[in-house]
């Protein structure tokens, strides 16, 4: 055995090859702990071990045991066997001695072996069972509808010797009030008489020394750090802890550990960091990984994500229904970055599911207690677990909304964790139905600029009602500051590059309790040549281009949107990384940054940002709009500095001075005008803010959309026959009379004088949805919130739209006219496509623009919502009057 640090504890590492056996026979099962059992038809495994990484156990629930044999030298009094973490339930054995049991799929455990030890050589089994029924066991997304199961010794084992009187726990509590730690110190054995000696230290340097008097095994003292350095993302300072065990002048034990001098505080308006405010920049971070799962597939993984995360402008990760692996956590320590905890949550409300997430949730705060990075717990995710069925969200009996049991269940353990940890914030259920809680948080999927007004619309809401996310005030909703802690936009992964890794299409993407295409990677190829994808994009490669600029440019609209509004005090995008079939992240589920993307977040992201506010992304030739620049500024300091600016009919700068910790609003120095002569096509205002240590540039995408008069004859129905006329077209109220019409609904005349025929547009009602109709079937949209919208991609291939976008991608030349509805019946070789729309895995196949035959005629159904905008709207106008033109 080596030591672990002193003379007193000696420790050995026992991961490495174990023997594997899965579905033991029923009647073998307890003999298996025997030493002389047989093993012959075991595997050979490598712990840390999830039994789902191997393609033949990935759907195996039930029992499977574990066995390696070690060396027992003799050393120590006592001697202890350290699991990380086992999934799910653990019974011990030592040379066939039950020594121990264990449940919880996520934390460390350990069972004292001393008795059952002798020198020489000693086997160790562990019977590990894990039910198929996860119902009641907190198990985050494990299986259904999520991801894949975990099941295993997934984190390391040690053996452990130590002295018969031992330091059991270290507490370290920091006050920066008067720069003080307390330090707690629990001792295992009888502790009569025992003094332990404090000693902190900061890189090497001794600076503060205190002594504990130990009584009925626990002591406490007081140490003063002098000129304490605080512990910041920025500036991660740690201080080392050295705890030695003393019965009188003779040492007998010590152990060490680390804490920093790190404070955390919120109010009604926003977080504090050491008294400092502080905007969340944070990403959902779920911590699954190809190959291995819950565990890291690289020694140094967890400091690249972490190094990556802050290069891309996070100052916060929140590790997402699951406890973090402690080795994260010791990173985040290390190199500086904000953690958001929570455990795992189970599927349905029970006395064992309520006391399961209760000791989950005390265990992790025990285990990270000293470690600054961890700045907040959550309790429960969206109501997973106490109220809500994971795959139907509708309103219910039971909901946190309306039980009232529920909500004193959830307040009372909110309170047990304020006591448990007063040194950090709580979150009681993630996202909505609060009861009692430090932050209101909501989780808001908006799709930009598809849904920017009415995300826009909603922030004003969320700040103007923040009581409305609680299902009963027993904190009050003024005290809590408001984050959006979960929002994102999908953007395809590198489908060639994950196959080429997994040797094919992985596991994943044919899950049974994936049903929905959205979500079912498997069939991706069939559904992709089924629609006209193959026509508009060279391949894979340049689809994934394509959808990850949407993410990109989708991700900065609905950041600007927040970070502009001074309600919110921070967020928590959806989400770091792809998870399996969830190609959301900003990062692949490789981990690669996602070359489309990553650059461009870390300008919306980074902790100072020049957002620009054009108030209409397209113009008509001619048209002059004023610019309003917002220099949001996360840092405390004030930045004197130049604003350059360059976009069509614009070029200049000014001289600002940016306040410290919140936004500067630039009004009128930008005045945009293309010019009369101006044509169709996509342009750039480019701004940057220079100042002595740092350039911060954005740009912002400005359309000129130049509209044609059709030279026709139009019958339309109201209210764009008003409009038309008004624009100079010649509109008649008799078909007969009429080249081509524009109606909101196909009625028997239209559908006769197409069929004979002539040309008909069929365009929104005023309220923006389509009329029901025999000539196109619609699907509709949500007008605001939508998972499914945020997984979309709309894209184009046409001589009707395509001056009006940057790319294949429809964009924000076309704001607020975003359609309500799609015409999903296509045919890819009869219809013609000029817009298309897929969700997810290539699902739920649409268009907001097709032309088709009818008759002898065609039928033209753009849902586009232009009939309210035609004659105000540049786009809608531009493409009202091309399409009366080419019909």
């Amino acid at each position: 055995m080596e030591s672990a640090n002193d003379e007193w504890r000696v420790t050995e590492a026992l991961d490495g090859e174990w023997l594997f056996l899965p579905e033991p026979d029923d009647s073998e099962e307890r003999a298996l702990a025997d030493p002389a059992a047989d093993w012959s038809d075991a595997q050979r495994v490598t712990v840390p071990h999830a039994w789902q990484e191997a393609a033949s156990y990935r759907e195996y629930t039930g029992t499977a045991w574990y066995r390696r044999t070690f060396e027992y030298d003799g050393t120590g009094d006592r001697v202890f066997l350290r699991f990380g973490a086992v999934d799910y339930e653990a019974t011990v054995s030592v040379d066939g001695q039950q020594v121990g049991t264990h449940r919880d799929g996520y934390l460390p455990f350990e069972v004292e072996v001393t008795d059952a030890l002798s020198p020489g050589e000693s086997v160790v089994a562990v019977e590990v069972t894990d039910p198929a029924d996860l119902s009641e066991i907190p198990h985050g997304k494990q299986g259904a509808p999520w991801y894949t199961r975990i099941s295993g010794i997934w984190q390391s084992v040690t053996l452990e010797a130590r002295p018969e009187r031992f330091v059991e726990d270290v507490r370290v509590t920091p006050d920066l009030d008067d720069d003080t730690a307390r330090v707690d110190v629990t001792v295992d054995g009888d502790a009569g008489d025992l003094d332990a000696a404090i000693i902190v230290s900061r890189e090497g340097d001794e600076v503060a020394t205190g002594t504990c008097e130990i009584g009925d095994g626990e002591g406490v003292c007081e140490v003063s750090i002098p000129d304490a350095d605080y512990w910041t993302p920025d500036d991660p300072a740690l201080y080392d802890v050295r705890v030695e065990l003393r019965d009188g002048d003779e040492p007998i034990d010590a152990t060490e550990t680390y804490f920093g001098m790190r404070s955390v505080d919120a109010d009604g308006d926003r977080l504090y960091l050491n008294g400092e405010p502080l905007y969340v920049r944070g990403a959902l971070d779920q911590a699954y990984y190809p190959d291995t799962l819950y565990r890291p597939f690289d020694d140094d993984l967890f400091e690249y994500e972490i190094r990556t995360a802050k290069e891309l402008g996070f100052n916060m990760l929140r590790k997402h229904i699951k406890p973090a692996h402690p080795d994260f956590v010791e990173a985040a320590d290390r190199l500086g970055i904000l953690v958001w905890q929570e455990p795992a949550n189970p599927t349905v409300y029970s006395e064992r599911s309520k006391r399961e997430v209760r000791e989950q949730a005390r265990g992790l705060i025990d285990r990270d207690y000293n470690s600054p990075s961890v700045v907040a717990w959550s309790l429960y995710n969206e109501e997973w677990g106490i109220g809500l069925d994971q795959e139907d969200y509708s309103m219910h009996d039971g909901r946190l909304w309306n039980d009232e049991e529920k909500q004193d269940y959830l307040t009372e353990l909110f309170h047990e964790a304020k006591e448990w940890d007063p040194t950090r914030l709580v979150c009681d259920n993630s996202g909505w139905a609060h009861v009692a809680t430090d932050l209101n948080d909501y989780h808001e999927y908006y799709v930009s600029p598809d849904r920017a007004e009415p995300w826009a619309d909603a922030l004003d809401e969320i700040a103007a009602n923040p009581g409305d996310n609680y299902a009963t005030e027993n904190t009050p909703a003024e005290d809590a500051p408001i984050l959006i802690s979960e929002f994102g936009t999908w953007g395809f992964p590198d489908l060639p590059k994950l196959r080429e890794h997994y040797g094919g299409d992985p596991s994943w993407f044919s899950h049974d309790f994936l049903e929905d295409p959205l979500k079912r990677p498997e069939g991706v190829d069939e559904r992709y040549e089924a629609t006209d994808l193959p026509d508009v994009f060279d391949d894979y490669d340049d689809l994934a281009e394509a959808w990850q600029r949407r993410e990109a440019v989708s991700l900065r609209g609905v950041i600007e949107e927040m970070r502009t509004h001074e309600a919110v005090a921070g967020y928590v995008v959806t989400e770091f990384s792809d998870i399996e079939w969830e190609f959301n992240g900003v990062l692949d589920y490789l981990r690669d940054p996602k070359e489309n993307l990553a650059d461009e977040f870390a300008t919306v992201n980074g902790e100072v940002l020049v957002a620009i506010d054009p108030g209409t992304h397209v113009l008509a030739p001619g048209d002059e709009v004023a610019v309003t620049l917002r220099i949001v500024n996360d840092t405390t300091e004030t930045l004197e500095g130049e604003l350059r600016w360059r976009g069509p009919g614009a070029e200049g700068s000014q001289s600002v001075t940016v306040d410290g910790f919140g936004t500067t609003t630039v009004e009128g120095a930008i005045t945009l005008s293309p010019g009369a002569d101006a044509g169709s096509g996509a342009h750039t205002l480019d701004v940057t803010f220079e100042t002595d240590d740092r350039d911060v540039a954005n740009e912002e995408p400005v359309f000129v959309a130049e509209s044609e008069t059709p030279d026709r004859t139009v019958y339309a129905d109201e209210p764009l026959a008003a409009a038309l006329e008004t624009g100079g077209v010649d509109v008649t109220d008799d078909l007969d009379e009429a080249d081509v019409a524009a109606v909101t609904a196909v009625d028997a005349a239209v559908s006769e004088f197409v069929e004979a025929g002539g040309a008909a547009l069929v365009v929104p009602e005023p309220g923006g949805r389509m009329a029901e109709s025999d000539a196109f079937d619609y699907r509709n949209l949500p007008a605001g919130e939508s998972w499914n919208l945020v997984s979309s991609l709309l894209y184009q291939d046409s001589d009707l739209v395509g001056d009006l976008c940057s790319d294949t991608r429809v964009g924000w030349a076309f704001e607020d006219l975003f359609p309500h509805d799609l015409v999903e019946d296509l045919d890819p070789s009869a219809d013609e496509i000029h817009v298309g729309s897929v969700e997810g895995w290539i699902a739920n196949w649409g268009s907001p623009l097709v032309v088709r035959d009818r008759g002898d005629g065609r039928l033209c159904s753009c849902t586009f919502r232009v009939t309210d905008r035609y004659g105000e709207h540049p786009t809608a106008t531009a493409l009202v009057d091309r399409l009366l033109r080419e019909l």
